[in-house]
């Protein structure tokens, strides 16, 4: 089980990616910043980090406003 931004729950699975993760939780915002058990993970690898079990994910969404 991955716990995401301390309230959601994901079934975990062997191989699954940061970015498997943004897709199943439905993130599609254009900044995003992750952290996964308080490291933060480049934008860059989200596609190639793969998730253990029991792994603590936030995604943070940032906007910008004036």
């Amino acid at each position: 089980m991955i716990t995401v931004n301390d309230r959601d729950k994901l079934e975990w699975r062997e191989g699954m990616t940061v970015q498997d993760l943004l897709d199943e939780m439905g993130y599609d915002y254009v900044l995003i910043t992750v952290t996964v058990n308080e490291t933060l993970i480049p934008e860059e690898d989200y596609d190639s980090y793969e998730l253990e079990s029991g792994s603590k994910v936030v995604v943070f969404h940032l906007a910008h406003g004036g």
